[in-house]
């Protein structure tokens, strides 16, 4: 293991999509796409993207012994992730979300846990995966319990803790306590801090975010771009225009982004501008991880984007 390196813990999830024009009204029936089964789930789509990129990462979670499971094992070797943390639970089903896509590529999904369930803290506690870690990427589609116990081990560690407030849920002031950089979008900040964060001049939200003990934090705002927030310093980075083909996905791409350049040491304002163009690029294909970028695709988009600009 490497000081450079990523550990996620987190979930484990089969996508299964339906493309259809639009979303059913209550009670209505609409036609939809061939379903598709896709690896996913927010810990190892944030896992797959930061592997893909060139991470050293390793994930940590569970999967059901069924043919889900083996699907989602094989996608996380094949981008490059250690998976010999993920715990196979038999008897159990893999985790899956339900993914609706409409005609402007926005989703609409629902989450059945299955396995990512079976995660205790007995699996944080066991874990020799926290050794020498740069960077340690959490999410909430994992119990809460399991969350703060992994954010407690890796602050102890030295690590720098990275929280992506999503699914949103109430945090103990206690997690956020060991939390380095906050990763929300604009919706999950406003749920937090009680401020209307759309409307609120940056320097309110900062003061907001600093009475809940947070001094670093990005806000994503689709296509406004996201604002960064480091101690004193306040920043926004652009967005990177494209049309959006499917929009799954895109939040964990840039949350894995975010920790491999985090893990390299940069500043969290051109940590957040790099992964701005990896969420961007992941808008532009279908599905969660198959969407996701090489470091040599990302730098091929980037440079056609900074042409298109001209």
């Amino acid at each position: 293991m490497s000081r450079n390196g990523i550990l996620i813990v987190g979930s484990l999830n089969a996508d299964l999509v339906v493309r259809t024009d639009r979303f059913p009204a209550p009670g209505e029936t609409v036609r939809g796409s061939t379903l598709a089964t896709l690896p996913g789930g927010k810990g190892a789509n944030q896992a797959a993207a930061a592997a893909l990129l060139g991470g050293d990462v390793t994930m940590l979670g569970a999967v059901g012994g069924d043919a889900h499971g083996e699907l989602l094992l094989a996608s996380l070797t094949d981008a490059g992730a250690d998976v010999s943390q993920v715990r196979v639970v038999d008897g159990v089903a893999t985790g899956t979300a339900m993914i609706t896509v409409d005609a402007h590529g926005e989703n609409s999904i629902v989450v059945s846990p299955g396995a990512n369930d079976e995660l205790s803290v007995d699996d944080i506690e066991g874990s020799e995966s926290f050794r020498d870690r740069a960077v340690l990427g959490l999410c909430l589609e994992i119990d809460l319990g399991v969350v703060a116990a992994a954010a407690g081990r890796a602050h102890a560690a030295g690590a720098t803790v990275l929280l992506n407030l999503s699914p949103y849920a109430a945090v103990p002031a206690d997690l956020l306590a060991v939390t380095d950089v906050l990763l929300v979008n604009e919706h999950e900040a406003s749920l937090l801090l009680s401020v209307d964060v759309e409307s609120a001049t940056p320097w309110a939200v900062a003061a907001a975010f600093a009475n809940h003990g947070i001094r670093r934090a990005v806000i994503t705002r689709g296509a406004e771009g996201s604002l960064v927030f480091d101690g004193d310093e306040v920043s926004t980075v652009a967005a990177v225009a494209v049309t959006a083909v499917d929009t799954t996905g895109c939040g964990d791409a840039f949350m894995g982004a975010l920790a491999v350049r985090l893990a390299a040491g940069d500043g969290l304002a051109d940590a957040a501008g790099f992964a701005a163009a990896v969420g961007a690029f992941a808008a532009t294909k279908e599905g969660a991880q198959s969407s996701y970028p090489t470091l040599a695709e990302l730098d091929a988009f980037r440079a056609d984007s900074a042409r298109d600009d001209r």
